[in-house]
């Protein structure tokens, strides 16, 4: 057994890592079953298989798209195998739509028949990661409503950009102001204030569902929304149900020239990123919408 190919095959497809070899210009030269099947499953397939592949430059695929693990990859990779280190490791994200995922990635040298050979294997970690993540829940909490601040929706975003540049679909970013807020305040105290901030907390928690998806408190009364892989003809059915149902919260604001109970305006935008642009464009065009929603009246959802 010791001196068999087809034994190690088997022990190498046996586990749960994802495991290659490659050589020293790159080249994929073997790829274990849970590779290949993560790959399939992700839309990483490939017809002819991953033998020939080159690993480096598909690293600068994801360097361009403007994936920032790409190139660390990369530099870790040839590190490697210009003998600058012995070992290279790191963790990333590797979100999809429907989970959140977090690996760890470890290449090693291997001289095997007089040539360097280099194993890349990427490890998943994700349970250990949504432990510490559930750690650092609080302190990323918004203390009244008990959803994500403002903090946590920046770096939220950041990340969700990228992955929708690497993948080009669509991200969308709802805000939303709760119109005459103040009027209410001043009625019905700030009490009443704050409870109805918990309110509108509570009900965006049922807006945001999947792994790329993020509710967050804004700043006073205004709140966010970030739908990743979601275009507009998804996101402003959304959007106009969300106006609807906080409608239907029936919270008094009887001061208010739109009505007697509370309503709200958002500013929605939509886009596929773009090389050489941030999520900074995404908010300023967000926030130029609502503008836009409020001077129009109020009580809509307005987008670009």
């Amino acid at each position: 057994m010791e001196h068999s190919y087809e034994a190690l095959r088997l022990i190498l497809d046996s586990i749960t890592e994802h495991i290659v070899v490659i050589d020293e210009a790159g080249r994929i030269q073997y790829a274990n079953r849970s590779w290949s099947e993560f790959g399939s499953r992700n839309e990483c397939s490939l017809g002819t298989g991953w033998e020939g592949v080159n690993y480096i430059d598909e690293c600068d695929k994801a360097a361009a798209m403007g994936d920032d693990f790409g190139a660390q990859a990369k530099a870790g990779i040839l590190s490697v195998i210009n003998r600058e280190t012995p070992a290279f490791y790191f963790e990333y994200p590797c979100h999809s739509p429907d989970e959140k995922r977090w690996f760890m990635m470890r290449v090693t040298a291997l001289d095997m028949e007089s040539k360097a050979y280099f194993v890349i294997s990427h490890q998943n970690i994700t349970e250990r990661k949504l432990a510490e993540e559930e750690v650092r829940s609080i302190a990323r909490l918004d203390g009244l409503t008990d959803i994500p601040n403002r903090r946590t929706l920046d770096e939220f975003l950041h990340n969700e950009w990228r992955r929708c540049a690497r993948l080009q679909k669509p991200i969308s970013l709802a805000i939303v102001d709760l119109d005459h807020f103040k009027l209410l305040n001043d009625i019905y105290g700030h009490q009443s204030g704050d409870d109805c901030l918990v309110r509108i907390g509570r009900l965006l928690k049922g807006f945001a569902s999947r792994p790329s998806d993020l509710c967050a408190r804004y700043g006073g009364e205004e709140f966010a929304l970030v739908w990743g892989g979601t275009s507009r003809e998804q996101a402003e059915p959304l959007s106009n149900r969300l106006l609807d149902e906080i409608f239907a919260l029936n919270i008094n604001n009887s001061h208010s020239p739109i009505g007697k109970y509370l309503t709200a305006s958002i500013g929605l935008a939509v886009m596929v990123p773009q090389k050489g642009q941030t999520e900074i464009e995404l908010i300023r065009r967000a926030d130029s919408m609502l503008y836009r929603a409020k001077e129009s009246g109020r009580n809509r959802v307005n987008c670009e």
